[in-house]
C-alpha cells in the first residue's frame, strides 16, 4: 500500500481530512509512487489560519532577518540539487538534465528573493511644497496563496512564495495533485531550515481546495499557473473576493523562421533551438514553442527537411536514462489528447512527415514519440489550440508582415520567437506583436528570475505579473505619507 501524503500547517505534518485521494504515479513505467489526498476547505481554513496568525509576527521581522532564512534554503537546496531532480523525473517524466535545470531556476528565484532589502524599499522627495516631505513604503499584506501545475513541481512555487514571504506576508501552497512528492521534499527542507510556524504551509488537493483559497476571506491574493479555462475561473472567483491574482493561462507560442536563418551554420542552429523548443519536457510547458511559420519556399523546404531529420535521432524512453533526449507525457490522458490532435489535423489536411503517435514499443509508459506536420491551415484545430506536447506544426507564409497577422490573431499571447540575422527585422517584429515575451533566435525566451515573467491577451488574467520587480507590486500595498514641518525660524 502507498503512503498517503501529509499536509504541512504551522510547521507540523498532519493528515487531510479529504477521504478521497489520487495516485501518483511514475509516467515512465506506471510505477505507483504515493497518493494524494484529496483535501477540503477544513484544511485550507486550518493552514490559513496558521498563516494568519504567523503574519502578525513575520510582517515585523526586519528584512535584512528574514532574507537570512532564504541564504540558507538556498544552500540547502544545492545540496539537495540532485535528490531533488531525480524525484521530478520519478514524478513528471522530464529527463534528468530538464530536472537539474528546473531545480536551478528555482535556486535562482531563491537567490533574487535574497535581495528584498533592495527591492523593497519605497521613495522619499523633499519639498513637495513647501515645507512639505513625501516618502513611500512597501508593506505586506498578509495571506498569499498558489494554486500550482502539474509541468514544474519546483520551479513554479518558487516564482512566488519566496518573495511572498521574504516581502514580509505569510503563504499555503497548493501543490498539484499529480506531482507533490517534490512539494512534500521542498517542504521538509523548509522544515529542517526552521523557518517560524505558520509562515509557510502545504495544503494537498483538488478543486474544492482551490476554490476555498479564491474565496477564503483571509487570503489576499492568490497565484495561479495552468491551462486558461481555469485561469479565467480563479481570475473572475478570487477577484469577486476583492482579492488581488495573477492566474498565467495556456499558449500557443508562433516560431517565424526567416530565410536568411536558413543558410550556413545558422540553418542548423535555427532547426535546433526550434525542435527542442518544442518537444523539450515532452512539450508540457507554457514557454513551449508549437507552430512554425517559414517564411517562403526555400525556407519552408529546408525547415520541414531539418525537422525530421532531427527528430529521428532523438531517444524518447525514461527520464533518468541519460541516453534519453525525451521522456513521456504525465497521463494516457495526455497521451490519448495530443494524439487525438494529431488524428483530426490529418483529416484536416495537415501532412505528417514524423508520426509519433506509435510511442515506445518496449517501455509501458505514457510515450509519444516527436511528430512533425505541416501544411498546416490557420483555421485548423491543431493551429488554434495549445497541444501541450511533442507535435513540430510547419506552415508557409508570403512575409514576415503575414507571420506578424497570424500570430496577432491567435487569442493566446504568452511568447513567439523569430529566427534571423536581420536586426531591422528583428525590431519590427518585437514592436509589433501581441505576446509579452519574445525570443530573437532563443527558443525559450523564459524571463531571468530578476525579471518579470507573464504573457497577455488569453494567457494571463491580472494586472501585475509574476517574479523579478514585479514581485514586490503584487505582494505588497504601497502607503504614502505626507510630512508637513514647522520650520524653527532661528534655523531657516
Amino acid at each position: 500500500m502507498t503512503s498517503l501524503l501529509k499536509n504541512f500547517i504551522d510547521g507540523e505534518w498532519v493528515e487531510s481530512h479529504g477521504q478521497d485521494s489520487v495516485d501518483v504515479e511514475n509516467p515512465a513505467n506506471m510505477q505507483l509512487l504515493a497518493s494524494t489526498p484529496l483535501g477540503t476547505s477544513e484544511d485550507v481554513n486550518a493552514a490559513v489560519k496558521a498563516a494568519a496568525k504567523a503574519f502578525d509576527s513575520w510582517k515585523r521581522v526586519p528584512a535584512q532577518d528574514r532574507v537570512q532564512y532564504f541564504f540558507a534554503l538556498k544552500s540547502h537546496l544545492e545540496k539537495h540539487s540532485e535528490d531533488l531532480s531525480r524525484l521530478i523525473t520519478s514524478e513528471h517524466g522530464k529527463t534528468l538534465a530538464e530536472s537539474k535545470g528546473e531545480v536551478r531556476r528555482a535556486i535562482q528565484m531563491v537567490e533574487t528573493a535574497c535581495g528584498i532589502p533592495t527591492l523593497m524599499m519605497g521613495e522619499n522627495f523633499e519639498d513637495i511644497g513647501s515645507g512639505i516631505d513625501c516618502a513611500t513604503v512597501n508593506r505586506p499584506m498578509g495571506v498569499f496563496a498558489c494554486i500550482a501545475p502539474f509541468n514544474f513541481p519546483a520551479m513554479i512555487p518558487f516564482w512566488l512564495w519566496p518573495f511572498a514571504v521574504a516581502c514580509g506576508n505569510t503563504y499555503v501552497l497548493k501543490a498539484s495533485e499529480r506531482v507533490p512528492l517534490t512539494s512534500i521534499h521542498m517542504f521538509e527542507l523548509i522544515e529542517e531550515i526552521g523557518f517560524p510556524k505558520g509562515v509557510v504551509n502545504l495544503v494537498h488537493g483538488g478543486k474544492e481546495v482551490a476554490n476555498a483559497l479564491c474565496t477564503h476571506p483571509q487570503v489576499r491574493g492568490v497565484s495561479f499557473v495552468g491551462s486558461t479555462p481555469v485561469a479565467k475561473h480563479i481570475y473572475q472567483t478570487a477577484c469577486h473576493e476583492g482579492k488581488r491574482v495573477q492566474a498565467l493561462g495556456g499558449a500557443k507560442n508562433v516560431m517565424v523562421v526567416l530565410p536568411d536563418a536558413m543558410h550556413g551554420d545558422l540553418e542548423k542552429k535555427s532547426v535546433a533551438t526550434a525542435v527542442e523548443s518544442i518537444t523539450g519536457c515532452a512539450g508540457e510547458r507554457c514557454l513551449a514553442g508549437s507552430l512554425v511559420l517559414c517564411v517562403g519556399d526555400e525556407a519552408y523546404e529546408k525547415f520541414k527537411d531539418g525537422a525530421v531529420k532531427l527528430v529521428e535521432t532523438m531517444v524518447t524512453g525514461d527520464g533518468l536514462d541519460e541516453k534519453t533526449n525525451m521522456g513521456p507525457l504525465i497521463s494516457q490522458k495526455a497521451k490519448d489528447r495530443v494524439a487525438g490532435l494529431i488524428e483530426r489535423a490529418v483529416s484536416e489536411g495537415a501532412e505528417i512527415l514524423a508520426d509519433g503517435r506509435e510511442g515506445v514499443d518496449d517501455l509501458p509508459g505514457y510515450f509519444l514519440r516527436p511528430s512533425v506536420l505541416a501544411g498546416i491551415g490557420k483555421t485548423m484545430e491543431i493551429a488554434r489550440e495549445e497541444v501541450f506536447g511533442p507535435v513540430i506544426l510547419v506552415s508557409k507564409v508570403r512575409s514576415l508582415e503575414e507571420a506578424i497577422e497570424w500570430i496577432n490573431s491567435i487569442p493566446y499571447a504568452n511568447t513567439c520567437t523569430l529566427f534571423t540575422n536581420s536586426g531591422g527585422k528583428a525590431r519590427a517584429f518585437t514592436s509589433q506583436v501581441d505576446p509579452s515575451m519574445i525570443g530573437i533566435n532563443i527558443g525559450v525566451p523564459a524571463p531571468m528570475a530578476f525579471f518579470s515573467f507573464g504573457g497577455s491577451k488569453e494567457s494571463f488574467f491580472g494586472d501585475i505579473k509574476a517574479h523579478g520587480k514585479s514581485s514586490v507590486k503584487f505582494f505588497t500595498d504601497t502607503y504614502t505619507s505626507i510630512y508637513r514641518w514647522h520650520s524653527d525660524s532661528s534655523i531657516w
